[in-house]
């Protein structure tokens, strides 16, 4: 017995068909479409890292309901950083919900000579206190492990940080946030005193140069 062609079968099941041969939204010519070309360059411009996950437990009824809390620190390694905090019953979902309010809460942050800090600062947030100081070339990134994931991502190469009191790293990358909002460049310093940039950063240069020959 012949089968039925298309047109014969019943209504539902050439509805089934018709739907199948139509491409999907968002595609082309029914492969899935690719994602636009300035989504991907932006994400491939910021460098994140994950600095604490932490299981933590909700009493409900009938008993403990888990999840994990995620602490992400993402930069561009130009100066702009930022760190954000995500929970979900899965790691990988509480990882991307931090690196997504990470990228919310970008700071720009100016560097000295594109490798370290205009001048040594500190920073308290609750229980934590920060103390950073800017450093020659060569140096290296001296700090904890918090600390060290904000600097490598924000493309600080030479800095000597030291954290005084708790250890607990939401504290620790927040004091180190806050101590980074309070630093000022050549360029906000000479126009809040309505000078040139030059002024400032001859006077800079000429007190080392004159600590260093004191020194000689």
């Amino acid at each position: 017995m012949a089968r039925p062609t298309t047109s014969e079968r019943s209504p539902r099941n050439a509805e089934r068909g018709d739907r199948a041969e139509k491409p999907q939204r968002g595609s082309r010519h029914g492969r899935p479409s690719d994602r636009p070309e300035g989504e991907s360059r932006e994400e491939s411009e910021f460098v994140d890292k994950l600095v604490s996950i932490n299981r933590v437990a909700k009493v409900v009824k009938g008993g403990r309901r888990f999840a994990f809390a995620a602490l992400v620190v993402v930069g561009d390694q130009k100066g702009r950083v930022g760190y954000g905090t995500g929970k979900a019953r899965e790691v990988p979902e509480a990882i991307r919900k931090a690196t997504e309010q990470a990228k919310r809460n970008l700071i720009r942050v100016a560097l000295r000579e594109g490798r370290t800090l205009h001048h040594d600062i500190r920073g308290d947030f609750g229980a934590g206190r920060v103390v950073l100081r800017s450093a020659p070339p060569g140096t290296g990134i001296i700090a904890g492990g918090p600390m060290r994931a904000v600097f490598e991502t924000m493309g600080v190469q030479d800095v000597v940080a030291k954290c005084i009191g708790t250890s607990n790293p939401h504290n620790m990358v927040k004091a180190t946030f806050a101590a980074l909002q309070g630093l000022m460049g050549p360029r906000a310093v000479a126009a809040k005193r309505g000078k040139k940039v030059g002024d400032i950063t001859a006077r800079r240069d000429g007190v080392q140069t004159a600590a260093q020959a004191k020194e000689a």
